[in-house]
């Protein structure tokens, strides 16, 4: 949030009256005093008044929004306010919000709407002739730019971090929450004679949607009696749809807030997730977090390698997948163990380029050949003794050792991995407010009603922060 040098917030100097309300601002952020009687009245007006004041307007470029022929100029803090109502008062529909927006003349001038026609004697203008059609209620969504949401999330941040001081967020979660696409494919009553998950036949309803896999677990296929078990399959669920994934922080006593989020296709997997929502959190908390903690999806060499903080004794909490090769272990140096227990030394290194990270790879290999033969036998008679002894690649960061050799039976790793239930507390709050299945048709729509989601979440966070301090 935007202060002057006597810590008076920004747009204080406009609900004072000392300069005129801009236009692209919504007259929520006027003093009360300055409020209508029957929008002093009216106790819904009121509540969404108190919830909407905290998020940073000013933020919002001084410009309407774009006119197209035969539409009123309608600034965008009205929409987004709107949004916000809709998601608070959990209303199904865009035309439901409509509604109920004219059924509340009160949160019409406190959004910003341009006043418009003749009311009755409670209220100076026409609610109807006042409100943008349904349809651009629904275009709006899908048009607004999401860069300019995510400006509110940075603004919500600022103001936690400047009640909270430099201990907010150092402890983060993260996590992905999947979103079924609006689309019949998904609606498993709807016959579909050319097949419901083939990839390649993009479902009409939204052309942006992609088929993704929300789960997957092997289990034996059937036989007949008498017969030998057949071999495993994979079994998936799969969906057209999105996913949105989230960095999430508690807050003590008060409950949890969104640091980043980031809404894809549904045909991308979690790690993807991480390095972007990262980026948002460093940004916006203008440091690193310590300690961060997730399922397994993220059990990945960089996601150790980014928490890995020598001077906060930093790390991240995240289980260890079942491996082919099983358990790793390493010497005081950081080499690779052999099966055998010998240090195998590096024997070249090379730059991968093809992997989500490009990262340096090693190549270590037995050390009773390499660099030099010893003359000595391999003591454990390995199988691969005859083939040149045994030979590993793996990344050479430090993340790629730590992740076998974290305690995670520790007080200190459990202590931060309770912490993964602040952002599947951020999602039950969100499939609360519809976030599991929208009734929209493109990703910027979906994108956009997600993030105005995690805004309302950090909004009521930072309601009962202030409560509690007052």
């Amino acid at each position: 949030m935007l202060y002057h040098t006597n810590n008076t917030p920004f747009w204080s100097y406009f609900r004072s009256g000392h300069i005129p309300l801009p236009a692209y601002l919504p007259r929520l952020v006027l003093a009360d005093q300055f409020q209508p009687r029957y929008v002093r009245r009216c106790p819904v007006t009121q509540r969404a008044i108190a919830q909407l004041r905290l998020l940073e307007w000013e933020q919002l470029p001084a410009t309407l929004a774009d006119r197209k022929q035969g539409e009123r100029l309608v600034p965008l803090a009205a929409y987004i306010g709107s949004y916000l109502v809709r998601l608070e008062q959990q209303l199904p529909t865009f035309g439901a919000l409509r509604r109920f927006l004219a059924d509340h003349p009160g949160l019409i001038w406190a959004l910003g709407f341009p006043a418009t026609g003749h009311g009755g004697r409670h209220h100076p203008f026409d609610p109807e002739q006042s409100l943008p059609a349904q349809a651009h209620f629904t275009r709006k969504m899908g048009a607004l730019p999401n860069d300019l949401l995510q400006e509110f999330i940075d603004g919500q941040v600022a103001w936690l971090h400047h009640r909270l001081g430099v201990d907010f967020g150092q402890t983060v979660s993260i996590d992905t929450k999947h979103i079924l696409a609006w689309v019949k494919e998904n609606n498993p009553k709807t016959f579909i004679k050319e097949g419901r998950f083939d990839k390649t036949a993009q479902p009409a309803g939204d052309p942006d949607c992609k088929l993704g896999c929300k789960r997957k677990r092997n289990q034996v296929t059937p036989t007949k009696e008498g017969q030998s078990v057949s071999e495993k399959v994979s079994v998936g669920e799969y969906y057209w749809g999105y996913a949105s994934g989230v960095v999430a922080t508690k807050l003590p006593d008060i409950g949890e807030f969104v640091l980043a989020e980031l809404t894809q296709t549904f045909d991308f997997g979690d790690s993807t997730y991480f390095l972007p929502l990262m980026a948002q959190v460093e940004q916006r908390l203008g440091t690193r977090p310590c300690f961060g903690t997730a399922d397994a999806a993220f059990d990945a060499w960089y996601v150790y390698d980014y928490f890995h903080n020598l001077e906060h004794d930093g790390f991240a909490a995240v289980p260890l997948r079942q491996m082919k090769q099983g358990h790793r272990l390493f010497d005081s140096a950081g080499l690779p163990l052999c099966a055998a227990d010998l240090a195998m030394p590096c024997q070249s290194t090379f730059t991968n380029r093809t992997s989500l990270v490009q990262h340096q790879r090693g190549r270590f290999a037995c050390p009773l050949l390499h660099p030099e033969p010893t003359g000595d036998t391999c003591p454990i008679d390995h199988p691969n003794w005859s083939d040149g002894g045994c030979k590993l690649v793996m990344a050479t960061a430090p993340g790629a050792r730590i992740r076998y050799q974290l305690d995670r039976e520790s007080d200190r790793y459990q202590a931060v991995y309770q912490q993964r239930t602040a952002v599947e507390r951020i999602f039950s709050q969100a499939v609360a407010l519809g976030i599991e299945r929208p009734k929209l048709r493109n990703q910027l729509a979906i994108a956009n009603q997600n993030t105005l989601i995690y805004i309302l979440i950090n909004l009521r966070a930072m309601q009962r922060l202030g409560d509690k301090s007052d």
